[in-house]
C-alpha cells in the first residue's frame, strides 16, 4: 500500500465565461509514493443483484445518480443531418496486419480483485506500447502483454493498481472511490509509461491520478501523483463556481511535447447541470519522470473569455497531441498542439469548423512556468454532424435481454420486474474530437459524424482531418463510411513519414460489432476499410436495456499507439456469444451462472481487440 500525497494547484480566480482574461498560474507539485502492482486470484464471488452497478456516480455513463442528479457528460443538443459522402478512396499504401489478439473484456472487469468490482459499461480504452510491452486498460481493468501478445500481467482492477480500497467490498458493502476514463502513453524521451484516470471520491472530491512507471518496465512499479480537479476552492484548487459544490474533471486525455506532459478535461458540475469549459493542465514531463521533489504545473480554463470562439463558446474535448519521434514543435520556445470540434455547440448538430489550440514556451515549464501561454484559432473544414445511434447486425443470441424478460431470471440479476426489450443500438458519440497525433509536420485526427451516402441511405462514420499547424489550413480531409453499416470511435496514430492508421468499431446490417481499421496518408486520405477481428455476436449489455439504463452506451474512445515501425490499435468489439440456456447454466469451473463459460458477465459482454500493423 502506498501513501498518497496530492499534486496541488494553487487557488486562482479562474472564472466562468463572463470573466475577464486571467493569466495562467503555476505551483510546485508534490509527487506521490511508489507502488508495485500485484494481482491476486480471480476470487469466487458470484453475487449478482442490487449492488451490481455503482449508482453513486452513474457508473461512468450518463444517467441519474443516487442523489437524484442527472450527470450529462455531453453538451450536444441533438443529432445533425449527415454529411454527404460516396465512400473512401484507396490510399497509396495499406498497412500489413502483423498480429491481432483479445485484450480485456467484461468478465475480466467484473471478476478482477476477487469479484469486488461493479459491472461497468462502456469500457473506454487506453493503449500504450514501448520497450517490448503492450499495456491495455479500460473501465476498470488492466492487462500487460509482451510484444507477441502473451499476457504477462493481469487482469488487475484499477482500484488495486492505484492503491485504493476495492470498488465494492461484497462482504461488507463498503465502497472505494469510483475510477473512470483511463488513458496512457509510453514516452520515448523519458522511457516511461504514463497512465492517467479520473478518480471520484464518495464525497464528490475528484482528482486525476497520474501513474508514471519507475522504469521502462511497467511491471516493476509506478509512482502515482494526484492532481485535484474539483475546482471548488478546496485542496488548493481554483473556485469555478459549479452549482451544487464540486466540479467534475471529466474525460481526461493526454499528450506531450519535448518538455511538458498535458492532461485536458471537460469540466461539468458534479451535482447539478452545467458545463464550464475544457481545462488544460501542463506539467513538467521531466519532473514527473524523475519523481522530483517539486513539479511545476500550469492550468488554463478555456471558459475564460480570451479563449472563446466567435460564438462565445469555450473549448470542449480539447484533445492534446501525442507526437511521433522527431516530430515535436520547437517554434515559440516549444509548442504543444490540441484540436477540438464545434458541432456539439450547434442547435442543428452540424458544423464545418474545428479549433486548433497551442500552448507555447513549453521549454520554460521547469524554470519560468508563468511564461506558458494558450491560444486558439478556428479552422474551416468539411461539414460534420453529431451522429445518431448505430445499429448492429441482428442476432438471436441476446441472453441478457432474454433474462430481463424472464421473471425468475430477471430477479436473479437485480431487475425489479421483467421488461421486454428490442436488440440494443450502440451510442455513436457526439462529434467530440478523438485522438490527435503530430507527425510529419501535421496534425492528424478524426471524430464521429452522421453520413448521407450517394444511394440515399444514412449511417454513422468518421470525419478525419489532416491539418498544417503552421498555416492553420486543412491539408486533407474526408470521410470513412460503409454503406449499410457504421464505423465509430476513431483513434489515429501516424509514423514520422506520414503514414498512419485510423482504428474504429464496425457495426451495422452486415457486422456484429467488429474491430476495424483503415490506412491514412496526407496526399490521398483514408483507404479501404479492413476488419482485424470480426464480431461473433451482438452487443448485449445493460446500458442498452430497461430498467438498467435510458441511454445505450458503447464506448467513448478507442486507442492507437506508435512503436518503432509498428502502429498498435485497440478497438471495442464482441468476441463471444452464447444462448440463454448457456447463460443461465452454472459454469463448471467456478459454478457461476451468467458467464457463459467465463466469457462475459451477467450484465455485459463487451470485449477489446489489440492489433499490430506495419508498413
Amino acid at each position: 500500500m502506498r501513501f498518497r500525497e496530492p499534486l496541488f494547484l494553487a487557488a486562482v480566480a479562474f472564472a466562468l465565461a463572463a470573466a475577464p482574461a486571467v493569466a495562467n498560474t503555476t505551483v510546485p507539485l508534490t509527487p506521490g509514493a511508489s507502488v508495485t502492482p500485484s494481482v491476486g486470484g480471480p476470487g469466487t464471488d458470484d453475487s449478482v443483484g442490487p449492488d451490481e452497478l455503482d449508482s453513486t456516480f452513474d457508473n461512468g455513463g450518463d444517467g441519474v445518480n443516487s442523489s437524484g442528479i442527472r450527470i450529462n457528460r455531453s453538451i450536444a443538443v441533438h443529432a445533425g443531418q449527415g454529411a454527404a459522402t460516396h465512400g473512401a478512396q484507396r490510399a497509396k499504401s495499406n498497412p500489413q496486419l502483423l498480429q491481432s489478439f483479445d485484450g480485456v473484456n467484461f468478465h475480466d472487469q467484473r471478476y478482477a480483485n476477487g469479484g469486488n468490482n461493479f459491472s461497468i459499461e462502456p469500457p473506454d480504452q487506453a493503449l500504450c506500447v514501448g520497450n517490448g510491452f503492450v499495456v491495455e486498460s479500460t473501465n476498470d481493468v488492466l492487462r500487460m502483454f509482451d510484444s507477441s501478445g502473451h499476457t504477462i500481467f493481469g487482469p488487475l482492477d484499477l482500484n488495486t493498481f492505484y492503491g485504493y480500497a476495492p470498488a465494492i467490498n461484497r462482504k461488507t458493502g463498503a465502497r472505494g472511490p469510483s475510477i473512470t476514463d483511463p488513458t496512457c502513453t509510453f514516452d520515448n524521451d523519458t522511457q516511461r509509461f504514463f497512465h492517467v484516470v479520473l478518480t471520484i471520491e464518495r464525497s464528490g472530491a475528484n482528482h486525476l491520478d497520474i501513474a508514471v512507471s519507475n522504469s521502462a518496465d511497467p511491471t516493476k512499479g509506478f509512482t502515482v501523483h494526484t492532481l485535484p480537479v474539483q475546482n471548488d476552492g478546496t485542496q488548493g484548487t481554483p473556485n469555478h463556481g459549479c452549482p451544487g459544490g464540486p466540479c467534475l474533471g471529466d474525460y481526461p486525455h493526454i499528450g506531450a511535447d519535448a518538455n511538458a506532459f498535458f492532461v485536458t478535461t471537460n469540466e461539468f458540475a458534479l451535482f447539478a447541470p452545467g458545463f464550464n469549459g475544457a481545462q488544460v493542465y501542463a506539467i513538467s514531463k521531466r519532473a514527473l519522470a524523475n519523481n522530483a521533489a517539486n513539479i511545476n504545473a500550469v492550468l488554463f480554463n478555456t471558459a475564460d473569455l480570451q479563449y472563446a470562439d466567435s460564438d462565445g463558446n469555450p473549448g470542449f474535448t480539447v484533445w492534446p497531441a501525442l507526437a511521433a519521434p522527431g516530430s515535436y514543435e520547437t517554434a515559440n520556445g516549444g509548442s504543444e498542439y490540441f484540436l477540438s470540434s464545434e458541432a456539439v455547440f450547434s442547435n442543428s448538430g452540424v458544423d464545418s469548423r474545428i479549433r486548433k489550440w497551442t500552448v507555447t514556451d513549453t521549454s520554460a515549464i521547469d524554470t519560468n512556468p508563468s511564461a506558458l501561454a494558450l491560444s486558439s484559432v478556428t479552422i474551416n473544414t468539411q461539414g460534420y454532424a453529431v451522429p445518431g445511434p448505430s445499429n448492429q447486425k441482428a442476432g438471436s443470441a441476446l441472453p441478457l435481454r432474454d433474462c430481463i424478460a424472464n421473471a425468475p431470471c430477471s430477479r436473479s440479476i437485480g431487475s425489479p420486474a421483467p421488461f421486454y426489450n428490442q436488440e440494443s443500438v450502440l451510442d455513436s458519440n457526439d462529434s467530440r474530437m478523438q485522438q490527435v497525433f503530430l507527425a510529419n509536420g501535421k496534425l492528424w485526427s478524426g471524430l464521429d459524424t452522421g453520413l448521407a451516402f450517394d444511394d440515399g441511405s444514412t449511417g454513422n462514420g468518421i470525419a478525419y482531418f489532416v491539418v498544417n499547424p503552421n498555416s492553420n489550413k486543412v491539408v486533407n480531409q474526408g470521410y470513412v463510411g460503409l454503406v449499410g453499416n457504421n464505423v465509430n470511435y476513431p483513434a489515429v496514430a501516424v509514423n514520422p513519414s506520414g503514414r498512419g492508421v485510423i482504428a474504429f468499431t464496425v457495426t451495422g446490417n452486415d457486422h456484429f460489432p467488429s474491430a476495424g481499421y483503415t490506412s491514412l496518408d496526407a496526399k490521398i486520405g483514408a483507404g479501404d476499410i479492413h476488419v482485424a477481428a470480426e464480431g461473433v455476436g451482438p452487443q448485449d449489455g445493460f446500458t442498452g436495456y430497461r430498467p438498467f439504463s435510458n441511454r445505450p452506451r458503447w464506448g467513448d474512445y478507442g486507442a492507437a499507439a506508435l512503436d518503432g515501425s509498428s502502429i498498435w490499435v485497440a478497438s471495442e468489439y464482441i468476441g463471444q456469444t452464447c444462448t440463454f440456456a448457456q447463460y443461465n447454466a452454472p459454469t463448471s469451473a467456478s459454478g457461476r451462472r451468467f458467464t457463459c463459460g467465463e466469457t462475459r458477465g451477467a450484465l455485459g459482454n463487451w470485449g477489446t481487440r489489440v492489433t499490430q500493423l506495419g508498413f
